[in-house]
């Protein structure tokens, strides 16, 4: 290359060049598509909104198919959070795409904590993605991606405000996901008032500073439509799988007895815009706002919990080496101390235990004394009460032998006053006398 074909501009620490000739690599955009198609994409929807709302529905129209659907009862005591994954592939480009329902939202009566399962979701799988990015092999190439990157939130179209529910929740997830908000089922009421409550959303979400998605306008192609559709926030949108006729062709609508509601009719509502804008346009910036933005802000704010930094206090380069040597002291020094600590700590337990110990065996040596001089007494007056009971019977045998002495004596005396009776009988019937007396008595 000859030096009259180079200039050269020196500006700071960076030169510039000219190229003389056609070298090849304005062919990377190509490449990089092409090694994107082949890897494939992957897209993260977050639904919150109450039971029964039009989550379900707006997802069917919005990928022109039918998802799997569960019907949720509004008696759950809490709010669960379901995600479900599907390959969906159009033209040549595969999507894995995952839909996650939040199943009960605002059916509890206390719906203080009704965000905190839907935060902590999204932290989780922020958690999950920095632990894989963390690990010494790590396979992000075919990682699955689970971050979430962008959240609909279905708005209750009352006409008259945002309820308390609303603005907590999306002020606490709005540093964590991109939100952007829907009034669901806008052919409930009519335009004026889906205008004026178009106003009044917007003017809530303001005064209480919650941020919700902007679709940017830095990329001249398209920050004419997104500055376009950042005043048509929130959407208002209609939802139906249903195909009705309509003039001489078949569109999807939801039909009533007065007329058609056509979901792609700009007229009608704002679907179409919000296909637009969400899948269209703006689903790559999607996730390069959850990575770049949101993810970040969550690995940093978990590598400083962690004690790593930018800097150390003297604004010097921050040696990752040196503080994970840092952090090793401080954790084993802190080992150590717990280790001290609790140590201690089982040996006092085990002093107190032995002290308890000696108090419950000088208790039960008291009490066995108590119950040996008790068992004593008891075998002393059980002694007493066996000797006067022998007493007793050696007494009552003397009297049992003395009556029956008696007895056998009264009875010899008695069979021989009978034996003598009856002798001095049969010897007064033999004398002769006594016959002629007797027969002179029967005479006279």
């Amino acid at each position: 290359m000859a030096a009259t074909d180079v200039d050269v501009s020196v500006s700071e620490g960076m030169r510039t060049l000219s190229l003389g000739g056609h070298v090849g690599f304005d062919s990377l955009p190509d490449q990089l598509v092409s090694k994107s198609v082949s890897q494939g994409f992957c897209f993260n929807i977050l639904c919150v909104g109450e039971t029964g709302i039009g989550k379900s529905t707006l997802m069917n129209t919005l990928f022109n198919t039918t998802f799997e659907n569960e019907e949720a009862s509004h008696y759950l005591d809490k709010v669960l959070l379901r995600p479900r994954t599907y390959d969906l592939q159009e033209s040549n480009v595969q999507l894995k795409l995952t839909i996650v329902d939040t199943v009960g939202f605002g059916d509890q009566v206390n719906k203080e904590e009704s965000y905190k399962p839907i935060v902590d979701y999204i932290d989780t799988q922020f958690e999950n993605y920095l632990q894989e990015e963390l690990k010494i092999k790590r396979s992000l190439f075919n990682y699955h991606d689970t971050r979430i990157h962008v959240c609909l939130y279905f708005i209750a179209p009352t006409g008259h405000s945002l309820k308390s529910l609303d603005l907590v929740t999306m002020k606490k997830l709005d540093s964590k996901v991109n939100i952007i908000p829907i009034i669901a089922k806008a052919d409930t009421i009519s335009k004026s008032e889906l205008h004026k409550f178009k106003i009044k959303v917007m003017s809530e979400l303001v005064s209480n500073g919650v941020q919700i998605y902007q679709f940017p306008t830095e990329d001249e192609a398209i920050a004419e439509i997104n500055s376009s559709m950042n005043a048509h926030l929130p959407f208002a949108v209609v939802g139906s799988s249903e195909e009705v006729k309509v003039g001489n062709k078949m569109v999807r609508a939801r039909q009533y007895p007065w007329g058609a509601v056509q979901v792609e009719n700009e007229s009608h509502c704002d679907f179409v815009r919000l296909r637009e804008m969400l899948i269209r346009v703006n689903m790559e910036d999607l996730r390069e706002q959850t990575h770049a933005r949101h993810y970040e802000l969550y690995r940093r704010c978990k590598l400083e919990e962690m004690g790593f930094k930018d800097t150390d206090p003297d604004n010097e380069p921050f040696s990752l080496q040196e503080t994970y040597e840092a952090k090793r002291k401080e954790f084993l020094s802190d080992l150590q101390r717990k280790e001290e600590d609790m140590r201690q700590m089982f040996v006092n337990r085990v002093k107190e235990t032995e002290a308890e110990l000696k108090e419950k065996e000088r208790e039960l040596h008291d009490r066995f004394e108590l119950l040996k001089r008790t068992h004593q007494e008891e075998k002393r007056n059980v002694e007493e009460k066996r000797r006067d009971l022998e007493e007793d019977m050696n007494s009552f045998n003397r009297r049992k032998v003395a009556a029956e002495t008696l007895q056998g004596q009264a009875f010899q005396a008695a069979s021989q006053l009978s034996i003598k009776k009856d002798k001095d009988k049969k010897n007064f019937f033999t004398l002769p006398s006594a016959c002629s007396l007797t027969a002179g008595r029967n005479l006279n």
